[in-house]
């Protein structure tokens, strides 16, 4: 088909040994429940059969493969964080932030999944609403119809690129993880100021690298929309 999507008459229509009926939605929760507990090696037709209670072919019905899978996991999380946003009850600038905020909680929130999905191209549904919202918000703020698209690309990619990189750290063993973020005030700190003079200077700031600096990155953004902004249109 056209769209890629799988033909309702293929899908299966009584419940599998574990009394399961299957749906797109009920193959997509189990994906997204397995990648969160197992990581991205759970994402197979094989896993997905065995949590499933069904033949793995089965899931061939609803999705052409795994990869066709992600794609709805990815969307399914688009759809998640965007419920509820309305894009025209407040100013195009604080819409703007708030839809950031939504994403890159979202995907912080199944960091194993956004190490997989988060630079994806969904082309479904939630997808497509988030992204009309979105260049919508800054053809309101004044901008024209090529300058809207390429400032929303370069603001969801800050999003993204922040919600794929916070959560691939989240991802981390615990362990790795900690040892990380005492870098920056452990051996960063110890290091000579004849060779580092501007990360000697800088010593007492540093640990502020082992956060997040994805609001920071926002706000810079937004700061230069604004200043670029012709003026709100119709």
């Amino acid at each position: 088909m056209a769209d890629g999507r799988i033909p309702a008459e293929r899908r299966r229509r009584k419940p599998t040994r574990s009394g399961v009926l299957l749906s797109e939605d009920v193959i997509v929760d189990c994906a997204l429940r397995l990648v969160g507990q197992h990581g991205p090696d759970a994402l197979s037709v094989r896993r997905l059969g065995a949590a499933l209670g069904c033949d793995p072919s089965a899931l061939y019905r609803y999705f052409h493969n795994t990869d066709d899978l992600l794609l709805a996991v990815a969307d399914r999380i688009i759809g998640d964080v965007m419920a509820g946003f309305e894009p025209d009850s407040m100013p195009w600038l604080d819409a703007l932030r708030e839809m950031a905020l939504r994403i890159h909680r979202g995907y912080r929130e199944q960091p194993r999944v956004a190490a997989l999905a988060a630079y994806r191209v969904t082309r479904r549904v939630h997808e497509f609403r988030a992204v009309d919202a979105g260049i919508g918000l800054l053809r309101r703020a004044g901008f024209d119809d090529a300058d809207a698209v390429r400032h929303y690309s370069a603001f969801v990619d800050t999003v993204l690129g922040h919600a794929a990189l916070d959560a691939a750290h989240l991802a981390l063993p615990v362990e790795r993880r900690e040892a990380d973020d005492r870098a920056w005030a452990g051996v960063y700190a110890e290091l000579s100021d004849v060779e580092h003079p501007h990360l000697a200077a800088a010593r007492g700031a540093l640990p502020l690298m082992a956060g997040s600096s994805f609001e920071t990155a926002l706000e810079l953004v937004l700061s230069a929309l604004a200043v670029a902004a012709p003026g709100e249109g119709g």
